[in-house]
């Protein structure tokens, strides 16, 4: 064992004493966040504008601060990327992420002083818990990598401009410098495809140990390795590669590939950062679902996302929230975001501690027919059946066909590109349909009251989502193609790269 490998290991225990803390008494560390962020910014722009400095309270909160998203809160990062310093939070940001927004164009999300350091600190006691729970650390003494956006930043009025990833990769600790690839000329890529057969080149002959990135790019970054290779398989490329660090979507969907691109089933940590703030990790390889970080700079609000689109939704802390409810996800941060919805719905699995799972997006779903079918549900009943038989899935979007071209009724229309096809392709779909009717019984009363027709399953040519992610000039980085989508414009595109059953 090295000396980091050592060393990492009574250092993870401290830390994972001090999660603990908090871990119990997570309600309380809530509402210190709460009266922590209204004091630190009752004297901004924003503070004013909201009288936070009466708030006493969560009731006293929510009376002044309303649920707004990006569109909602844009007039004050207007003022803040002019220039305008104790706009949202005191001083200006240390930085902005830049995303893309579907009906804003570019969004700058603020990220203060205060909040990059939770940023950092929870990728790290991810890491760490994973050590302190299993005793495996010989992976710190390998090379890492990290398959994430340009660390290329840009300056507006003094504040730097990047993603987040590229952010965070100028932050690494130094003690990881050493390990950790691809060098900062290959990260600077642009092009994702010209990126990934850099890495390629980089860490082919590299003693890697730790790969991190969103499972449908790592997959490609493994195909690539295993063509270079001849065909070999990535336990070959890479023997000592031991853990798998993931977030941005749901793994199942891609797991079966990856284990078999990697040769072996292998441990897994996934991660839910967001340019808004680290809101959560898994800490056991034991246990379901990751870990609210309470103690981090974010106070959480819970609205059921059957109640989002009402006037007057609950907004629910976390000593009301229940398990197996479906929560929009509400955040208020130490860098200025007020009632914030980030657009991503949650359940939580368990309260002791507290601990969620990330069900999809509230603007992600198909109501086309009054169903309102979300993410996880069409997950669980494609995986469901693909797993029992054995088929391995590639990728998969689903869209409304309100009107049949046959005449018939009309019906969920699924792409998915297969690993392999089923033997029996009409079987296969028959099942699928009958586990999504068992999720959800609005779209079981639309297949029995017939409204509904079964789904319709298209099977997808190799690389169809590669190739559609490329034209829409969105390959690579955080980019992930919808689950669902209640309009046509993904399925109409991926029409044109449907097989023959």
């Amino acid at each position: 064992m090295g000396i980091k490998a050592a060393l990492s290991k009574p250092f993870a225990a401290f830390v994972v004493k001090g999660i603990q803390k908090w871990k119990k008494n997570a309600v309380e560390a809530q509402q210190r966040t709460l009266l922590t962020l209204v004091k630190e910014a009752k004297h901004t722009a924003f503070g004013k504008d909201h009288d936070l400095a009466s708030v006493k309270n969560h009731e006293d909160f929510k009376k002044r601060v309303p649920i707004r998203d990006y569109e909602g809160l844009k007039s004050y990062i207007d003022r803040i990327v002019k220039g305008e310093p104790n706009v949202l939070w005191k001083g200006k940001p240390a930085y902005f992420a830049k995303t893309s927004g579907t009906t804003s164009g570019a969004k700058y999300i603020p990220i203060s002083k205060e909040s990059m350091p939770e940023h950092i600190k929870a990728a790290r006691n991810a890491l760490l818990t994973y050590v302190h729970e299993t005793g495996n650390a010989d992976f710190v003494n390998g090379k890492m990598i990290f398959l994430q956006g340009s660390p290329v930043m840009a300056k507006k009025n003094g504040i730097k401009i990047g993603r987040l990833s590229g952010i965070v990769a100028n932050l690494v600790p130094a003690y990881l410098q050493k390990n950790r690839l691809p060098s900062y000329a290959t990260n600077c890529i642009e092009d994702w495809e010209e990126k990934v057969d850099a890495i390629v080149e980089e860490t082919f002959h590299q003693d890697m140990t730790v790969i991190s990135g969103i499972p449908p790019w790592v997959q490609m970054y493994f195909d690539r390795l295993t063509e270079k290779s001849g065909g070999k398989r990535i336990e070959t490329i890479f023997p000592n590669f031991k853990l798998f660090v993931y977030g941005g979507v749901n793994y199942e969907p891609y797991r079966a590939k990856i284990e078999a691109s990697i040769g072996h089933r292998i441990d897994s940590i996934e991660t839910y950062p967001a340019s808004e703030g680290f809101i959560a990790y898994q800490d056991s390889q034991k246990e379901k679902g990751l870990l609210l970080l309470a103690d981090a700079g974010i106070f959480y609000e819970f609205v059921p996302a059957d109640e989002y689109y009402n006037d007057n939704p609950a907004r629910l802390t976390l000593a009301e929230v229940e398990l197996d409810v479906n929560y929009a996800l509400i955040l208020n941060t130490n860098a200025g975001l007020w009632g914030y919805s980030i657009g991503d719905t949650v359940k939580f699995v368990s309260k002791e501690p507290y601990k969620i799972v990330v069900t999809g997006r509230i603007k992600h779903f198909i109501s086309a027919f009054g169903e309102h079918v979300i993410g996880e549900e069409v997950e669980h009943a494609l995986l469901s059946v693909a797993n029992e038989e054995g088929i391995g899935i590639t990728e998969f979007t689903v869209a409304p066909q309100v009107v049949d071209p046959d005449g018939g009724l009309p019906y969920h229309e699924w792409f998915v590109e297969f690993a392999e096809l089923p033997g029996d392709f009409n079987d296969f779909s028959r099942k699928v349909d009958q586990a999504l009717q068992k999720k959800n019984i609005y779209y079981f009363d639309l297949i029995e009251g017939k409204i509904l027709q079964p789904l319709i399953i298209r099977p997808l040519q190799k690389d169809a989502f590669v190739n559609y992610m490329r034209s829409e000039g969105k390959l690579g980085g955080q980019n992930k193609v919808p689950r669902l989508s209640n309009d046509r414009k993904i399925a109409d595109s991926l029409s044109n790269f449907t097989l023959k059953k």
